[in-house]
C-alpha cells in the first residue's frame, strides 16, 4: 500500500494533500503517515503471532535512533514495543512517551556509570554489554545500587551485511560487540560477577539489508555459541538477533519480513526440538528503518532554479542539516513534485543552501519545476531528523503526522533564537 500518492495530480500523505501542509506549517517539514507506522509494525508483530510467539516468547524492540520523536514512541509502545536504546536520552525519550521500562534493552559501546544508573534504576529488559571493560563497569555500578544488572553480550559473528560500511557493524574491523572467539570467555567473567545476571545474547550485523542470508548466517553462529555456554551451565534466556532488515528507496526489492521471520522461527524451533526438547527461548527483534523509513517523507520548496554550463541546480529550502544521509553515505531519496504541472522537464541536481558543496539531497533527477514548487523527498522516516542539526545556524523542520485527514504538529519548528538560548556573553574583566 502507498501511503503517499497523487490525487488529481497533487500528492497526498493518506488523505491530506501536502500543498495544504506546506500552507498550514511551511518548509522544509517532516511529515509521517499514521497507517504506515501501524502497518510496518503489524509486520513484525502479526509474523511473531501467525508462529504462536506471544509477548513472552518473542518482543519487537524498536530502535528508537531511527526516529525518536515521542508522538512515533507513544503509538508504537501503544502497540505493545519494546525499545532499543543507545543512550540515557533516548531511554528519557522512551519514558516520557510512556514506554514501558521493562522492555527496554540498552545497546551502545560507550555507556556511561551515569546512564547505567539510570537504566538500572528503571529496571530495563537488559543491558548489550560490548567490552570486559563494561561488564566490570555495570557490576560497580549494580553493586552501588544493591541491584544486579541483566547483561547480553553483543557477539560479532564477523558475517558481511553486504552493505554500505558505514552501516556495517558485524565485521571484525567494526567498533561494535564482543569478537566471536572471545565470545565464551567473556560469559565466563560475566557468569563470575557477582552482580551480573546473564540473560541473553545479541547480535546486530548492519542496517539495510535487502537479503536475509547474512542474517541467517549470523543466527547459525549464535545458536552454536548458546550450545557452547549450555555445556558450561551458562543458561541463555533470550535470543536478539537484532535488526537491519531494509527498504526500498529507490528500486530495491528488500526480502519481505514475514518470509524472514518465518525462516528464522523455523530454524530456532528445529534446533530447540533437537537440543533441547522444544524448551522456549525468547527471541527479540530491534527493526528500525524497517518501521518508519518509508513512512515519512521530507517537504522542501523550491527556491531558484540556476541553469549551468554543465548542470541545473535547483535550490531548496531542505539542506543537509535536515536530511544528513546522502551527504554522508551518497544515500538516494526519491524526489516528488508534489503538483504536477506541464512545465517541460530537465535534469537538476536538488541543492540546500547551507555553505558546503556537500550539501545535495538529489542529483541527476528529472523534474518538471518551477520556483514555488514544492518538493517531496520521500523515504525520509528514518534517521531524518534524528540525525538533523543546526548547522549554519538553521532551526530544525517541523514535524508533523497525519492520520486519515487530520494533521497534527508533533515538534514545532526551531526558530533561530532557540539555538542561541543557552549560549552565555561572559563579561571578561578588563
Amino acid at each position: 500500500m502507498s501511503y503517499f500518492s497523487y490525487q488529481n495530480g497533487v500528492l497526498y500523505a493518506e488523505h491530506v494533500s501536502l500543498a495544504e501542509i506546506a500552507r498550514r506549517f511551511g518548509t522544509p517539514t517532516y511529515i509521517y503517515s499514521k497507517a504506515a507506522l501501524l502497518d510496518n509494525f503489524a509486520a513484525y508483530d502479526n509474523a511473531c503471532k501467525k508462529h504462536n510467539r506471544d509477548s513472552n516468547s518473542a518482543l519487537v524492540c524498536y530502535s528508537v535512533k531511527s526516529n525518536s520523536n515521542l508522538a512515533v514512541l507513544n503509538l508504537l509502545g501503544k502497540q505493545g514495543s519494546g525499545f532499543d536504546i543507545v543512550s540515557g536520552g533516548e531511554l528519557l525519550r522512551v519514558l516520557a512517551a510512556g514506554g514501558d521500562p521493562h522492555k527496554v534493552i540498552f545497546s551502545g559501546v560507550g555507556k556511561t556509570r551515569e546512564e547505567m544508573r539510570l537504566a538500572l534504576s528503571h529496571d530495563i529488559l537488559c543491558f548489550n554489554v560490548e567490552s570486559i571493560p563494561e561488564l566490570q563497569r555495570l557490576n560497580e555500578v549494580a553493586k552501588e545500587l544493591g541491584k544486579r544488572a541483566p547483561v547480553s553480550l553483543r557477539v560479532n559473528p564477523n558475517v558481511d551485511a553486504k552493505t554500505h560500511p558505514y552501516i556495517s557493524t558485524g565485521l571484525k574491523e567494526n567498533k561494535f560487540g564482543v569478537a566471536y572467539e572471545d565470545a565464551l570467555p567473556t560469559y565466563r567473567t560475566a557468569a563470575s560477577l557477582p552482580h551480573i545476571d546473564v540473560a541473553g545474547i545479541d547480535c546486530h550485523i548492519g542496517s539495510q539489508l535487502l537479503d536475509d542470508a547474512p542474517l541467517l548466517e549470523a543466527l547459525d553462529k549464535v545458536i552454536e555459541l548458546i550450545d557452547r555456554l549450555a555445556a558450561e551451565n551458562i543458561v541463555i534466556h533470550h535470543l536478539d538477533i537484532g535488526g537491519g532488515i531494509g527498504i526500498t528507496y529507490a528500486d530495491e526489492q528488500p526480502v519481505a519480513v514475514g518470509d524472514y521471520l518465518s525462516r528464522l522461527f523455523a530454524k530456532v524451533d528445529a534446533w530447540r526440538a533437537a537440543k533441547y526438547q522444544g524448551a522456549p527461548i525468547k527471541v527479540l527483534f530491534e527493526p528500525g528503518r524497517s518501521i518508519v523509513g518509508n513512512a515519512g517523507i521530507l517537504l522542501t520548496e523550491v527556491q531558484y532554479l540556476k541553469h549551468g554550463e554543465s548542470k541545473n541546480f535547483a535550490v531548496v529550502d531542505a539542506a543537509m542539516n535536515d536530511l544528513m544521509r546522502p551527504a554522508m553515505y551518497e544515500a538516494w531519496h526519491g524526489v516528488q513534485a508534489v503538483v504536477q504541472h506541464p512545465a517541460s522537464s530537465q535534469i537538476y541536481d536538488v541543492v540546500g543552501p547551507v555553505c558546503e558543496s556537500g550539501d545535495w539531497l538529489a542529483r541527476s533527477r528529472e523534474l518538471a519545476i518551477e520556483p514555488g514548487d514544492l518538493l517531496a523527498i520521500m523515504s525520509a522516516g528514518a534517521y531524518g531528523m534524528t540525525m538533523a542539526s543546526n548547522y549554519n545556524t538553521r532551526g530544525r523542520a517541523e514535524e508533523v503526522m497525519v492520520d486519515g485527514d487530520r494533521v497534527y504538529s508533533i515538534r514545532k519548528r526551531e526558530a533561530a533564537a532557540d539555538l542561541f538560548a543557552l549560549e552565555s556573553i561572559p563579561q571578561f574583566k578588563e
